[in-house]
């Protein structure tokens, strides 16, 4: 339905239909149920009837293919902004004929984001397997959610690639230390395999199982970003930073999307190591402020107590330490 996306990682976006259920921490402040009630007239939340997009919508994704084509290119296109592939209300002849158009643009690369992980593979069975010029990603936005869902998503096979968009990011997130409910091992999702201590380790190093006896995938990208919008969450710059070490140390592509709303005022890892701030400060002369610890506790307490000043999402940027992030699988 996007011509041109402003999305930093898609080229364009189409949406299939309309509508979805607020159904984690993530969706609370959802932009599409807002925009579609208020823009589209469309009603969200369960027993909603999800609305068909016109057929002139579906004709886009032909001509991008087309247009990638003649050019040689390759576009990724957002699926979907304003909906869930993989949502339960949805009648499963339209995924069909989802699928059947993705197996049509051969030149796209299909990026199906979805925070419904466990219906995927299901559902794409039943709509006619997965075309090979799908990206499969999982929304994950605190490590309940990561531990929960991020094993669902690596045992996918049919996708070309599985990612992770982790926005709005509301908590620390260790992409390295999974909690599995089969095992009482850990499990690394940006290497694909399992691990326990290593008792002849001095210290406690990790024992990492061999990657032909995983029956997982590992990732192949990871998307974060802070959410944006009138009530916007800020998003601690450690919790970011922490994603950015990981993916760097496993060689797995990283994309930092946007701050939102919020930026550091007073980033203490950097600004005050010391803790020689006056913390009494109002910091009135930047405009609305938040305090906020690592674990995403508000007020003056915690580990890694920084201050959070809303800028807005433009005036935030983009930049992590300075650094543009454009990670995206080859």
């Amino acid at each position: 339905m996007a011509e041109n996306s402003k999305i930093e990682w898609t080229d364009h976006t189409f949406n299939p239909w309309i509508g979805c259920t607020r159904i984690g921490p993530g969706c609370d402040h959802c932009y599409a149920a807002d925009l579609s009630k208020a823009r589209l007239g469309v009603e969200w939340g369960s027993g909603a009837p999800r609305r068909r997009t016109a057929a002139a919508t579906w004709k886009q994704p032909r001509r991008w293919n087309n247009r990638a084509a003649k050019l040689g290119i390759r576009y990724r296109v957002f699926c979907a902004s304003l909906a869930d592939v993989f949502d339960n209300e949805v009648d499963p002849a339209w995924r069909a004929d989802l699928f059947a158009l993705i197996r049509e643009t051969p030149h796209l690369d299909w990026l199906l984001v979805t925070k419904r992980i466990g219906n995927a593979e299901k559902m794409a069975e039943a709509a006619g397997g997965w075309p090979g010029n799908v990206w499969l990603g999982a929304t994950i936005v605190n490590q309940a959610e990561a531990d929960r869902d991020i094993p669902k998503l690596l045992t996918i096979k049919g996708p070309r690639y599985v990612f992770l968009s982790m926005e709005p990011l509301l908590g620390p997130v260790d992409l390295t230390a999974l909690t599995l409910t089969t095992c009482t091992d850990k499990f690394d999702a940006l290497e694909g395999m399992g691990w326990g201590m290593n008792p002849k380790s001095y210290g406690g190093g990790r024992l990492y199982h061999g990657a032909t006896k995983s029956p997982y995938r590992k990732l192949d990208w990871v998307i974060v970003g802070g959410e944006s919008g009138h009530h916007a969450r800020p998003m601690h710059p450690d919790w970011a930073r922490s994603l950015r070490d990981q993916c760097a140390a496993a060689g797995v592509p990283f994309l930092f999307k946007q701050w939102g709303e919020w930026i550091p005022a007073l980033d203490r890892e950097r600004a005050d190591p010391d803790w020689r701030a006056d913390y009494t400060n109002t910091y009135a002369d930047r405009g609305k402020t938040q305090w906020l610890n690592l674990a995403g506790g508000r007020g003056f307490h915690g580990e890694r107590f920084h201050v959070m000043q809303r800028v807005g999402k433009k005036a935030a940027g983009r930049l992590l330490d300075g650094v543009q992030h454009d990670g995206v699988p080859a």
